[in-house]
């Protein structure tokens, strides 16, 4: 036994493999936790912090996962996603910025059977294990109300929904080993995990057009951004999720695109060449919106297929909660441009589906990021709800919201609630009064947002066997100084808009 460790240490000694060297360190000393860092091999699925720039531009070293390795000429990069940050801000980073002091190696786990019977197909990473804990649950069923009691916390609770493509849902299948379902091409994504319920009860169907993303078949190629950068018009855009392009465009430096038809070329000579022959200068359909350089266009998912397509490819790039597959029929497509002497540049749109048995009136919502935190968001918004009130129904958007749509939208309710209790006049020198159902009515906003949004801002309370709502002073400010810088607004009186009976048939 000692002439066989003589032996083995002796290799070591010889041996130049430098990987296999510190892996037999890790195994031989289990309590080291530094290791050198010019022995180390950094591979996919180790985490350890990374450097970089915070909003006020100061260095942080949040922890990180390695998702991919690649090497160029004269160095290594590697793909990381910083836990407990949005994807968009995943980034190739050199290994210069890696704290190797810290750097924790993927678990292996034990292969255990499944409630199959079956071994499982992969390991998983500690983070995908933590949500999958989280997401499974009872199972929350669309078509029942939430209870206002039920309505204490302002962000969307998380719903469970069965796979769905092409108009038709599909009954979940166990994963197999050996075997990986093929996931169809996305054109939206969500930040949530979709899985059945806790009880082994597959959710209910639903018979719409578009879901909550399954994050479940997530490969490592979704969780990563192919696309360096696109070119639009005049601006151009880094994009911050993964979106089903061609694989062969996903290679180039950047991408072009023709900022009428949304057609994706290769290089600026094609775009140059498609331009002569790109008769387009707005997007097809109907203008039924416009006032100052600002207008609307409402386009048929499936009367102009191409371009809806076009437009969920570039949409994907920044949004990651929705997933909307190249069936568009279903949906309605609306794009805010702006004018000038050159055309309609595409500043954001939002899509709805032309039959919503959950009364949405909203499925995905974008502006482009060069137009962000200019007002557009709120516009968008705002005009969603001015159609709904032309159809004469309360309309909610599709849940689970994203960060960014969330702030949008409870910002945009809490605006347009306190806008209306303000405008409130004392009746008969007596205070004055309504009801949830009258902000609902007046504002096409759902009650189940009316009340989430008062809860938010604190105004309900219950005093002397009754419910009121109580202004303090410093909302009111607040609420006159965001007025003030909000200068956009729909004007009801430039709609031109006759909505449409969806449930025949005959108009798809």
């Amino acid at each position: 036994y000692s002439l066989l460790v003589s032996e083995l240490l002796a290799h070591l000694r010889t041996s130049t493999d430098a990987p296999l060297r510190a892996s037999c360190r890790a195994v031989s000393q289990p309590g080291m936790a530094i290791l050198p860092s010019t022995t180390v091999d950094v591979v996919e699925g180790c985490r350890l912090p990374v450097l970089r720039k915070n909003q006020e531009n100061e260095d942080e070293w949040p922890l990180a996962e390695i998702l991919s390795v690649k090497e160029i000429p004269g160095r290594k990069l590697y793909y990381v996603h910083y836990i407990d940050f949005n994807k968009r801000l995943d980034e190739w980073v050199t290994p210069d910025r890696l704290d190797m002091k810290k750097l924790q190696f993927p678990k292996k786990e034990a292969k255990t059977p499944t409630k199959n019977g079956l071994p499982g197909s992969r390991p998983s990473s500690p983070e995908s294990e933590v949500v999958r804990v989280a997401g499974a649950g009872p199972q929350h069923t669309p078509s029942r109300p939430p209870q206002p009691q039920a309505q204490q916390k302002s962000i969307p609770t998380k719903t469970s929904l069965p796979d769905f493509q092409n108009g038709t849902a599909r009954r979940p299948m166990p994963n197999q080993p050996g075997r990986k379902r093929k996931q169809p091409p996305n054109c939206g994504g969500t930040d949530e995990d979709s899985q059945d319920s806790s009880d082994g009860i597959p959710s209910t169907p639903r018979m719409t057009g578009s879901l909550v993303s399954d994050r479940s078949h997530d490969d490592i190629v979704t969780r990563m951004k192919n696309i360096d950068c696109i070119e639009l018009g005049r601006h151009r855009l880094k994009p911050w999720y993964f979106s089903p392009y061609p694989q062969e465009l996903t290679t180039l430096p950047i991408l072009y695109l023709c900022e009428f038809c949304l057609k994706y070329l290769k290089s600026l000579k094609c775009l140059q060449r498609h331009l002569t022959k790109c008769n387009l200068r707005h997007p097809p359909g109907n203008e039924i919106y416009r006032k100052g350089t600002i207008s609307f266009f409402e386009i048929d998912g499936r009367k102009n297929k191409t371009y809806s397509q076009n437009l969920c490819l570039l949409a994907k790039c920044f949004l990651d909660h929705k997933t909307l597959y190249y069936d568009t029929d279903p949906f309605l497509f609306y794009v805010m441009t702006e004018y000038d002497s050159k055309g309609f540049h595409i500043v954001g749109y939002f899509s709805k589906e032309k039959e919503s048995t959950e009364d949405y009136n909203v499925a995905c919502i974008l502006t482009l990021p060069p137009y962000q935190r200019r007002g557009y968001g709120k516009l968008l918004i705002e005009f969603s709800y001015e159609l709904s009130k032309v159809e004469g129904k309360t309309g909610t958007p599709e849940k689970p919201l994203s960060d960014l749509g969330l702030l949008s939208y409870r910002s945009y309710w809490s605006q347009t609630i306190l806008e209306i209790l303000m405008d409130l006049k004392p009746d008969n020198g007596e205070r004055p009064q309504i009801t949830i159902n009258d902000i609902s009515e007046i504002t096409s906003v759902k009650k189940e947002d009316v009340i989430s949004t008062l809860q938010y801002l604190n105004l309900i309370n219950y005093y002397k066997g009754q419910y009121i709502l109580t202004l303090s002073e410093d909302i009111v400010e607040g609420h006159e100084r965001a007025m003030q810088k909000r200068h956009l607004r729909i004007d009801s009186k430039c709609l031109h808009f006759t909505p449409k009976d969806w449930s025949k048939r005959g108009k798809w």
